[in-house]
């Protein structure tokens, strides 16, 4: 027993002395560099950062406190302008009363993108924020670690000291009883320097999540905005034209809503624009379809047509490319050439991209897929009418198959509404309640119901409600050709 004990004592005293020039040098050179030995900045750098911390945490604040003013401001007006148009639209149906529920319309959404404008700088700040953050932390693990090595380094050069030479290094016994107390406060600083490095980079996987959900805001409300921009310009082109149509009388107007006949022929015949498709169908084509796809999962045919056409609306706005590299889904502009990454997201989309186009007998690049937005850095790869990522296509092809009998094309017109409508009645939309189509678009949409996208469903609700009219006219047109 008491040769171990004195074997133990023998190899701390040669730990120890073997350390503790070693953590002399090392506080010595911590000195000179002016480094506290914690690895932090001095107090008067950090007296810097701090007030510098401050003053930019106070400058953000402010400014988001008058976004958020601006935001509230322009609900007021918007609300206002909503009222204006439930009102009138109650009124009888007169030129005068139509001319002015338009031009309601065109203040709101003037207003709505003057609203996603003030959204999109906030979360333009919040991602600055957080990359300013991430590089903060990013520095301090950096710095931490450097602070490891170099205690680390310094063992390890000691270490090479043959045993003659680490005694003649010490000058008299007390220094041993000194390395003691510097090897204990060595192996502390170790260990809190490890859990530092642990937390801080728990700490920047939480910033980096935080600034893909900022990212991926920021893609939704840009999405948002070219629909509104779009729904602006078709909405002032039907003030254009009704004015030319009636040239300002309302017995024109009035004779306008009587050619109930020929205006379903018209409605029937026009183009339903479709993105991915090479042939789009006519209205009557792609209602035909709407209905056959309700009888199967109850979704309201003029609910499915608008999610659709504000599917391909956005998909007609990001534009189509080509996956060029499957290993980092980059790709090309379909119709320059032009190279652009993040076309797909590889470590979700670019496998099962590959497997349906396979399946398929396409050429997986040369098939159109959408373009990423490049401002936000999110990822394009959305397929055909319905504007499937990759990933979820896979998730709903058995359940098309499984009812067409053939494998599910996701740029077919019929699997691609069927495919939507099995999507939208998942989450409620076969009640064809308006709260319930409401919820459904939303979630098509982002995945949420977040009510920062609500232009979003509003204007799946609104588009619906114009093409429930189409169809009533076409219904009434075929009982008047009887």
């Amino acid at each position: 027993m008491t040769n171990r004990i004195t074997k133990k004592v023998f190899l701390l005293i040669l730990i120890s002395v073997l350390i503790a020039p070693n953590l002399k040098s090392f506080a010595q050179e911590d000195q000179q560099a002016n480094i506290p030995s914690e690895g932090e900045p001095s107090t008067e750098e950090q007296q810097i950062i701090d007030s510098s911390s401050v003053s930019e945490a106070q400058n953000l604040i402010e400014e988001r406190k008058a976004l958020e003013e601006e935001l509230k401001k322009l609900e007021e007006e918007i609300g206002q302008i909503e009222g204006n148009i439930e009102t009138t639209q109650k009124k009888k149906k007169t030129l005068q009363n139509q001319i002015y529920i338009l031009k309601n319309k065109i203040d709101k959404l003037g207003l709505q993108i003057q609203q996603s404008n003030v959204m999109i700088r906030d979360i333009g700040l919040q991602i600055s924020d957080t990359q300013n953050s991430i590089e903060k932390t990013s520095l301090k693990i950096e710095n931490s670690r450097q602070q490891l090595a170099s205690i680390l380094r310094a063992i390890y050069e000691k270490d090479q000291l043959s045993f003659v030479e680490i005694l003649l290094s010490e000058a008299q016994l007390s220094d041993f009883f000194d390395d003691l107390m510097q090897l204990e406060t060595l192996n502390t600083k170790n260990q809190e320097l490890l859990k530092e490095i642990k937390d801080l980079k728990s700490y920047l996987e939480d910033q980096k999540k935080s600034l893909d959900d900022e990212k991926t805001d920021l893609e939704k409300m840009l999405q948002i905005q070219l629909l509104q921009k779009k729904e602006s310009e078709n909405t002032k082109k039907e003030q254009t034209q009704l004015l030319e149509e009636t040239k300002g009388k309302e017995s024109e107007y009035q004779k306008l809503l009587a050619e109930t006949q020929k205006k379903a022929q018209e409605i029937r015949s026009r183009i339903f624009e479709l993105i991915g498709v090479p042939k789009a169908p006519t209205f009557g084509e792609a209602l035909d379809i709407a209905k056959f796809v309700s009888g199967i999962t109850g979704v309201r045919p003029a609910f499915l047509l608008a999610v659709m056409t504000q599917e391909s609306n956005i998909g007609k706005n990001v534009g189509q490319c080509y996956l060029e590299d499957p290993k980092t889904g980059d790709g090309v502009v379909a119709n320059s050439g032009k190279k652009i990454s993040k076309v797909m997201k590889p470590s979700r989309d670019v496998e099962p991209f590959l497997q349906i186009t396979k399946e398929l007998g396409r050429n997986p690049y040369n098939t159109p897929v959408s373009c990423p937005i490049p401002s936000v850095g999110g990822y394009g790869g959305a397929m055909g009418p319905a504007q499937f990522i990759p990933s979820t296509w896979m998730i709903y092809r058995d359940r098309v198959k499984e009812i067409t009998g053939k494998l599910a094309d996701p740029w077919d017109i019929k699997d691609a509404f069927l495919a939507a409508a099995l999507y939208l009645t998942d989450y409620g939309a076969a009640k064809q309640t308006q709260d319930a189509e409401w919820k459904a678009a939303m979630i098509y949409f982002s995945g949420s119901t977040n009510t920062k996208y609500r232009f979003y469903g509003d204007s799946v609700l609104n588009i619906a409600q114009g093409y429930e009219g189409d169809i009533e006219t076409i219904e009434k047109g075929s009982l008047t050709q009887r």
